[in-house]
């Protein structure tokens, strides 16, 4: 499934950090203080996958576009 890319460089660095952010606390759902809050973690991969893909399902639904194509010099 080929898919256009719906976001841009700056949105791209934001998720990505969320994401490594998010799962570094899964470590806590097994070691350390043993808190449900430590799963969450979890969701880290939506936004990890998303800024490495580029693409992000809910803009598309939305109309939203953060991505500006290189501009080719001729």
């Amino acid at each position: 499934m080929i898919t256009k890319k719906n976001i841009g460089m700056p949105d791209r660095i934001v998720r990505i950090a969320m994401g490594i952010i998010f799962l570094s606390i899964i470590p806590l759902a097994f070691f350390g203080p043993k808190t449900p809050l430590a799963y969450f973690g979890f969701l880290g991969i939506i936004p990890l996958i998303a800024g490495i893909s580029g693409y992000c399902p809910p803009y598309d639904l939305m109309g939203i576009n953060t991505y500006r194509r290189e501009k080719t010099a001729n």
